[in-house]
Parts: structure tokens; C-alpha cells; sequence
């Protein structure tokens, strides 16, 4: 069940990978997402999502961030794709009662070489955690791999988001952060065969810090800088792992 979940997902992202253009608005890419949801007979698990901050349920079925936009991003239509940017778009749904989640992070038209490094080493990040997820492995072995891989890059971790636990609802136990902190050598996750895990590296390409604007929703990086933001949902099997929302 979550294989079909993951493998909608993995659908609705290719397609909107292929229509996001310049001149095309996150609004319309949005639209495509939430018809393809519908007719799959899932559900869009962002749309109506509450916000931590104010009384403003999340407005998309899509979170669409652009350039410096991190995570979070409202889709709109007045919100036009240019050439060079970046997008990130992120994705959950339910299907039958189980929950796909991943996030993909791509070039607009041309994109300059800083923004193509960033995009190639986020990836790279989420690499080694799909190479090296197996039944009996510390996730702070990992995660401290993929935090040094970005730092010899010249990027920055995000610590103010982490991935997590998926199943039956989008966020379950535990937080799995992309970087090794106090509370996760003091509590670390040993991986078990079945443990399935959205897996999320958060990179940017200044500074660490973020905030969040206004809207209570939108997530920027505090020096402007891009950002990026891929994720997948793996589960843990006998002698590795399967990414569930793999794109073809």
C-alpha cells in the first residue's frame, strides 16, 4: 500500500516537472496536482494542512518555493516561473489509508553553475542516504556523512527542519534530521527492517538560517541565498533500503 501511495506521488511530481516552464505559475501546477490526486481517488494531504503560527489552513495540494524559498511555498497564480529560477515542489498524498511523501528541487530554463551545483550536491545528499540505509545502521552514521558532504560543497545545512517517520499519517515518529546533533547521539535510530522514512536534505547554498514571512506559511533563507530541498520515502528492507516514490 505505501509502494502505491509513494508510486502516485512519484507520478504527479514527473508530471509537473515536465509542465513547470517559464510563463507557467505554481497556481497551474498546483491545479494539475490536486485533478491527478482526485482522479487517483487519494487524497492531497497539504491542502487544508492547519499552520502552526495562525488561523490559516495551507491553501494548495502542492507547497511550490522559488529561488531563496525554502520550504512551504504557496502556490499561486499570480506567481510566474522564469528562466534561471529554481523550483522546489513538495508532495504528500493518502491513498487507501496509507501516505506517500517526496520533494523534488529543479532548474527553470538555464540556471547559472552555483545554482546547478547546489541542486546536484542536495541530491547527493539523499544518495548516501538511500546507499547506505540497511537494517542495524545508526542514522547519526548517515546523517553525519551527508552534513560533511555538504560543508566540503561550501553549503549549509538547514537545522530548523528534519524529515520523518511515515505510514498511516504523513508525520509519525522519529524526526530524522540531515545533520548529528546531542539529542540524536544520545538517541539514536537504529534502522529495523520496515522502518519506512521521509528522508529530506535541506540545503543552502549561504548561511543555515531561515524564517518565515507573513503569510505564516512561506520558509526563506535569511541571506537570500537559494535554497534546496529534495526528499523521498524509503522503507527499510532485508539488505538495504526501496525508495517508494521513485521517479522514472
Amino acid at each position: 500500500m505505501l509502494r502505491r501511495a509513494g508510486s502516485l506521488v512519484a507520478k504527479v511530481l514527473s508530471k509537473l516537472k515536465e509542465e513547470a516552464k517559464p510563463g507557467v505559475s505554481t497556481g497551474e501546477l498546483d491545479s494539475i496536482a490536486l485533478d491527478m490526486t482526485r482522479q487517483a481517488g487519494a487524497t492531497a494531504l497539504f491542502k487544508g494542512f492547519p499552520c502552526p503560527y495562525m488561523d490559516k489552513p495551507f491553501p494548495g495540494a502542492i507547497c511550490a518555493s522559488v529561488n531563496e524559498e525554502l520550504v512551504h511555498g504557496i502556490p499561486s497564480k499570480k506567481r510566474i516561473l522564469k528562466d534561471g529560477d529554481i523550483l522546489s515542489i513538495d508532495f504528500g498524498i493518502k491513498l487507501n489509508g496509507y501516505c506517500g511523501d517526496s520533494a523534488v528541487t529543479f532548474g527553470i530554463g538555464q540556471i547559472a553553475p552555483d545554482r546547478q551545483k547546489l541542486l546536484d550536491v542536495t541530491q547527493q545528499l539523499l544518495d548516501i542516504a538511500i546507499q547506505q540505509m540497511a537494517p542495524g545502521v545508526k542514522w547519526s552514521v548517515i546523517a553525519g556523512e551527508m552534513e560533511k558532504t555538504a560543508k566540503e560543497a561550501g553549503f549549509s545545512i538547514v537545522k530548523d527542519y528534519v524529515g520523518h517517520g511515515i505510514g498511516t499519517e504523513m508525520h509519525e515518529d522519529p524526526k530524522v534530521p540531515n545533520f548529528v546533533s546531542r539529542d540524536l547521539l544520545r538517541d539514536d535510530i537504529v534502522l529495523k527492517e520496515g522502518i519506512v522514512l521521509a528522508v529530506e536534505p535541506m540545503v543552502n547554498m549561504g548561511k543555515a538560517g531561515v524564517r518565515t514571512l507573513s503569510d505564516g506559511w512561506t520558509v526563506v533563507t535569511k541571506d537570500k541565498k537559494c535554497s534546496a530541498h529534495i526528499e523521498h520515502t524509503i522503507a527499510v528492507v532485508n539488505g538495504g533500503s526501496e525508495v517508494l516514490t521513485a521517479r522514472e
